[in-house]
């Protein structure tokens, strides 16, 4: 199912159910897994592996070089896992040495029109990066973080899983697990209460990260401090400590 128009190396792995549409280019050491669809005018790239179901939408660059000056063509790669979409104009570049090598989207990964991800960035299961959302390189995204519209990660930005970073925030530090960040420059402003029960976290364990979330930013107490008096017994708590010992992390909300 290769359209016509379509220039595909013939280095480039296609499985027999994938479907490359009109004007696309696919260049050698392409892997495009079963039932994936390139629909139109969209260019990839190798070394890229893109998985079962992936879809991409027109004008989307995955697997280009990294913009790194120091890149000197070494051979670096791009992995996208199952069922995950790409929509219009977003760009994805493959890694550096310097960096691990491989740039990875996770599965059923969400990126929305014009979001841009950069070398060595990682982004995990089930994430939604609304359009014009910017990862700088190494950036990491745990599972199920949602970004709004055009909010900016700085490179090596490390966020905890199922936070929401909020539309137009400038994120320097790293942003702990079931937050909310917003602002230029980011702070964290709650629990993302309405994520959490959404991706099925149980009650007694979000009224656990509630309790832990007023100690540790509404105390007044630097976090360090407060961490060591926060209840570890719920399963998601130690995950929000174990995020908050081992990274710089970002503000609480500005006291006035």
């Amino acid at each position: 199912m290769i359209h016509p128009t379509a220039i595909v190396d013939r280095g480039a792995e296609i499985a027999e159910s994938a479907e490359i549409g009109p004007y696309c280019v696919v260049g050698a050491e392409v892997v495009i897994g079963e039932g994936a669809r390139l629909r139109a005018h969209v260019t990839v790239e190798g070394p890229t592996r893109l998985g079962a179901r992936v879809e991409v939408h027109p004008f989307a660059a995955l697997g280009g070089p990294p913009q790194d000056k120091r890149y000197a063509g070494e051979p670096t790669r791009l992995e996208i896992g199952d069922d995950t979409v790409v929509r219009e104009h977003v760009t994805v570049h493959r890694g550096t040495l310097k960096g691990g090598g491989v740039t990875r989207i996770g599965a059923r990964t969400l990126l929305m029109a014009g979001v841009h991800v950069a070398h060595d960035a990682q982004v995990g299961d089930d994430c939604t990066l609304a359009g014009a959302t910017l990862l700088a390189g190494h950036v990491i995204l745990e599972e199920g973080v949602v970004t709004g519209g055009a909010a900016a990660f700085a490179q090596f930005v490390h966020v905890g899983a199922m936070a929401f970073v909020a539309a137009g925030a400038r994120v320097e530090h790293d942003v702990p697990p079931f937050h909310i960040a917003q602002g230029d420059r980011a702070r964290v402003r709650a629990l993302n209460l309405v994520g959490l029960e959404r991706r099925g976290v149980p009650p007694a364990s979000r009224a656990a990260l509630q309790t832990a979330h007023r100690q540790l930013y509404r105390s007044g107490r630097p976090i360090d401090t407060a961490a060591a008096q926060v209840d570890a017994s719920d399963p998601y708590v130690q995950r929000l400590l174990a995020f908050v010992r081992g990274h710089t992390m970002i503000p609480g909300p500005a006291r006035g």
